[in-house]
């Protein structure tokens, strides 16, 4: 992967959780903590499998295509068992509250939406 495509994914992963922590503080002062700790799990349960992917991905650059498209698939496969693990263990956590979990969820997979719109 070239530093273009480096700067890329680091840079959105950056805005993820900028816009992560602006959710999370929204709700706190909106609504208070428990809604705020719920929107930040829900902007956790989608960082946190796109950073694996990505780091996935860039452990291959340089490669052969057949050993990036492989790992791709590999590493699209963990980001969706991730995120399943991930909600299953929120899901466990006491007193979540479910609009803030998905809100936060949602808008920090529109980070991916907004970089399109942008570029």
């Amino acid at each position: 992967m070239g530093s273009a495509k480096q700067s890329t994914v680091s840079r959105i992963l950056s805005y993820q959780i900028l816009i992560i922590l602006l959710t999370t503080a929204s709700f706190s002062l909106a609504r208070g903590w428990p809604q705020g700790m719920s929107s930040a799990l829900g902007g956790v349960a989608a960082f946190v499998p796109n950073l694996y992917f990505a780091l996935r991905i860039y452990k291959v650059s340089g490669q052969p295509a057949r050993k990036i498209v492989n790992s791709f698939y590999v590493g699209e496969s963990g980001k969706l068992l991730l995120t399943a693990g991930l909600f299953i263990l929120i899901f466990k956590v006491k007193n979540v509250e479910i609009l803030p979990l998905f809100v936060g969820y949602v808008t920090a997979l529109s980070v991916f939406w907004f970089a399109l719109i942008m570029r």
